[in-house]
C-alpha cells in the first residue's frame, strides 16, 4: 500500500470517527433530556465518546508529519 492510499484511508476513518462522535453527542443530549434516564447507558455512551476522541487524536497524529523543532 502506498503512502497516498494510507493517507486516504486514514482520512476516511477520521471522517467516520468524527461523525460517530457527533452522533453520540446527539444521543447523549436526547437521553439527558428525558427523565428518568438510564445512568448506565449514559455512562457507556460517554465512555464510547471518549474512546472515539482518543482514536481521533491517534489518527490525526498519523496524518500529521513529525516535525522536530
Amino acid at each position: 500500500m502506498t503512502d497516498q492510499s494510507d493517507s486516504v484511508r486514514l482520512r476516511q476513518r477520521l471522517s467516520e470517527i468524527i461523525q460517530e462522535h457527533r452522533d453520540l453527542d446527539d444521543v447523549i443530549a436526547r437521553l439527558e433530556e428525558t427523565a428518568p434516564f438510564d445512568q448506565i447507558q449514559l455512562r457507556r455512551l460517554k465512555k464510547r465518546k471518549l474512546m472515539l476522541k482518543d482514536e481521533m487524536a491517534r489518527v490525526e497524529n498519523l496524518l500529521l508529519p513529525d516535525i522536530i523543532a
